[in-house]
This record gives C-alpha cells, sequence and structure tokens, in this order.
C-alpha cells in the first residue's frame, strides 16, 4: 500500500518533468517556424509594395511616352503650316508680279486722283482702309511680342494671322513689313525677302514702303547680292527722297562705292 501511494505521487511529477522537459525542445523549433513566417510575410509585404513602385514607374513612363509624341505631333504640325505658310508667300509674290506685269503703266491724268493723295517723298498715295478697334488691338498684341517679349516665331504666327484674318488695310501692309523685319532678325532671309518684296511692289505708295524698300536691300546685301541691294538703295533714295530710309541707302550707298 505504501508502495502505490508512493508511484501514485511521483507518477504526475514524472509526467511534469516530462512535460517541461518536452515543452523545451518544442519551443525553439516553434519559435523559429514563426520567424520564417514572420520573415515571409515581411518580404511578401516589400514585393508588393516593390511591384506598386513598378506600376507607378511604368504609369509615369506611358504619360510621358505620350506627352513626347504629342510634342513630336505639334512640332510636325507647326513646320507643316510654316512649310505651307512659306510656299503660299511665295505665290501671292509671283501673282503680284503677274499683275504688275499685266498692269497698265499709271496716266498722269486719271479718273482714280480723288481717291489718292500726295506723300511727303511726292508719291502718290491711296488712301488705305482704317483698321477697327479690333484689329487695333489685335496688331498691338503682336507689337507686344515682338518689342517687349521677343517671341518671334508667336509673332510670326501673329502676322500670319492677322493677313489672313483681316481685310486688306492699312495694318495689312504694316503686319507684312513687321513679317519682313523678324525673318530678318531670326536670318531667315529668304523669307524677309519676300515680305518686304510684297511691300515693296504691292504697297509702293504706303507709308511703310521706303522703309521696306529700304529693308529689301539691306536683306539682298546680307543674302550676298550685292548688286541688286544697291539697285534697291538707289530706287530708295529716288523715289522716296527726305525720308529716313534715303538717308539711310545715302549711307549705304556712299559706304559702298566700289
Amino acid at each position: 500500500m505504501r508502495h502505490l501511494l508512493m508511484a501514485t505521487v511521483m507518477l504526475p511529477l514524472a509526467f511534469g518533468q516530462a512535460g517541461g522537459a518536452l515543452a523545451q525542445s518544442v519551443s525553439p523549433a516553434f519559435q523559429d517556424h514563426a520567424s520564417e513566417a514572420e520573415r515571409k510575410a515581411g518580404n511578401s509585404q516589400a514585393n508588393a509594395e516593390l511591384f506598386y513602385m513598378i506600376q507607378q514607374l511604368q504609369g509615369e513612363i506611358r504619360r510621358l511616352q505620350g506627352r513626347v509624341e504629342e510634342q513630336r505631333n505639334l512640332i510636325d504640325r507647326l513646320t507643316k503650316q510654316s512649310r505651307d505658310r512659306y510656299i503660299d508667300l511665295d505665290q501671292r509674290i509671283l501673282k503680284l508680279s503677274e499683275k504688275i506685269s499685266e498692269a497698265p503703266a499709271p496716266s498722269s491724268e486719271g479718273a482714280g486722283d480723288s481717291a489718292e493723295t500726295a506723300g511727303e517723298s511726292g508719291v502718290k498715295t491711296r488712301i488705305y482702309r482704317q483698321p477697327s478697334d479690333k484689329e487695333r488691338t489685335d496688331y498691338q498684341k503682336i507689337q507686344t511680342l515682338i518689342h517687349q517679349e521677343k517671341n518671334y516665331d508667336q509673332a510670326i504666327n501673329g502676322l500670319y494671322d492677322f493677313i489672313d484674318e483681316y481685310e486688306e488695310g492699312d495694318l495689312t501692309v504694316n503686319a507684312y513689313y513687321w513679317l519682313g523685319e523678324v525673318y530678318l532678325v531670326e536670318e531667315q532671309l529668304e523669307q524677309a525677302r519676300q515680305a518686304f518684296t510684297i511691300v515693296a511692289t504691292r504697297y509702293g505708295d504706303h507709308r511703310k514702303a521706303p522703309d521696306a524698300v529700304y529693308k529689301l536691300g539691306v536683306t539682298l546685301d546680307r543674302l550676298g547680292d550685292k548688286e541688286q541691294a544697291r539697285g534697291r538703295m538707289q530706287t530708295v533714295v529716288r523715289d522716296y527722297p527726305n525720308t529716313s530710309a534715303a538717308e539711310l541707302a545715302q549711307k549705304y550707298l556712299d559706304s559702298n562705292n566700289g
């Protein structure tokens, strides 16, 4: 009986010690498994964040590619517009040249004298259509682009739009003249030559004509055509005396005697 009682007491104690030993032997493995699970969870979160960042970068790249394509298309359109306008300007000059060659020589006794006035240079001038308030405002915006902002590309587009929009009038001639001036500043000499030629041939009686003929001479000089340049300067001195353009033309002739 005594032995049985002792066995009863010792058996739970033995199981307790064995359980403790078992718990001690299992706990490190369980902890390692838990740590591995945490690492996997952390890696999974990092991968998810990396994937999200990659998706964002790919989206940004696509947006930038779209913008580049839009800019490329815009440049192509502007290039085409410039080329078309250049061709159109050249065609206008050809038509003007044809009209001038076909027109009869002006008579000193004409019924149209009542629509003309004598300018300071002695050249009879027609009365040009005066601009509306909106026309003046649009023209002044272009002048601001030229003189204050020095935005010559936008000014060129504005001048073409102005010429296309408004019926031929006083400021239309000014627009052709300033088109030549801007092209001259931009060293686009062939375009400048054409713009000044329009003023010189079609609007020879306008107040901007002396300056246009003089600047045409300057343009021809820069193009290397010295003989044509001298001819234009002589025209200014002969046809538009007592003007500032004639004074400048004479200085050019005096400095290029050879």
